[in-house]
């Protein structure tokens, strides 16, 4: 019952301080303190008080066992290390056996073969031409956009 009171005060409370700025004609400040002050009634006619306190008592109950108790700092030393073990093995990277998608500028892999390997489809062996390349700064760079400008500038310096 105290909590009921104590909600439904801080709603009066709220709504008077919006009807002091509905009366300067600030609109939207108004409208904002209304919604505030609905909440603590809106909690309480909900059921949400109890909830909450229980919610805050059960965080406290873990807290304290936290500190004071040395297998919930076992735990925690053993989910740090399987993270660790986790990063150190690089979940995140890409596996060897991945390959690059088609048309991107990777290198193939050299075989025992003993030949040199090729330049990537579209690049050319430095100081010669590329083949099939009618003008520079046609065909790709155009489809890029903005990109096409800074990809000349590159270009022009040898980059």
């Amino acid at each position: 019952m105290l909590s009921g009171a104590l909600c439904f005060l801080l709603t009066a409370a709220g709504l008077v301080i919006a009807g002091l700025h509905g009366w300067r004609r600030r609109w939207r400040t108004a409208v904002r303190w209304t919604a505030a002050a609905l909440v603590p009634a809106g909690l309480y006619l909900t059921g949400l008080i109890p909830v909450g306190s229980a919610i805050g008592r059960a965080l406290g109950n873990w807290a304290a066992k936290l500190v004071l108790d040395p297998g919930v700092w076992t735990g925690i030393g053993l989910l740090g290390l399987a993270v660790l073990l986790l990063v150190a093995t690089g979940v995140g990277r890409r596996s060897s056996s991945d390959r690059p998608e088609a048309g991107t500028a990777a290198q193939p892999r050299a075989t025992g073969t003993g030949a040199a390997p090729r330049p990537a489809v579209g690049k050319a062996a430095p100081g010669k031409a590329a083949p099939g390349k009618a003008a520079p700064g046609k065909g790709a760079a155009d489809d890029l956009g903005d990109f096409s400008d800074i990809e000349e500038i590159l270009r022009k310096r040898g980059i």
